[in-house]
């Protein structure tokens, strides 16, 4: 079985936001998303409870998300140079 995917609440405020829209189903907005119909009427139910405090979980926030990645990317990035110019070295060397 896969890991168990994490959402951030403003991810979740979102998807409870398109709800809002008319003549769109929750089963329709969890199609679209990828996620069950339930959990899109929990996260629906507990933001109406709890509209400051809702989602407390352990999802990332979009900055930290990007900051995470960019990170990711220079590193990346790094060692991807760093074997282009050791291939290069190494097929002068050869000759």
């Amino acid at each position: 079985m896969g890991q168990r995917r994490r959402f951030s609440a403003e991810y979740k405020r979102e998807a409870v936001a398109m709800l809002n829209a008319p003549g769109v189903s929750v089963s329709q907005i969890a199609v679209e998303l990828g996620i069950g119909a339930a959990v899109l009427g929990r996260w629906r139910r507990e933001l109406r409870q709890q509209a400051v405090q809702a989602f407390p979980g352990h999802g990332r926030s979009r900055d930290e998300e990007v900051g995470h990645l960019r990170r990711e990317l220079a590193r990346v990035t790094k060692e991807r140079d760093f074997l282009r110019e050791a291939a290069t070295f190494f097929a002068s060397a050869s000759r």
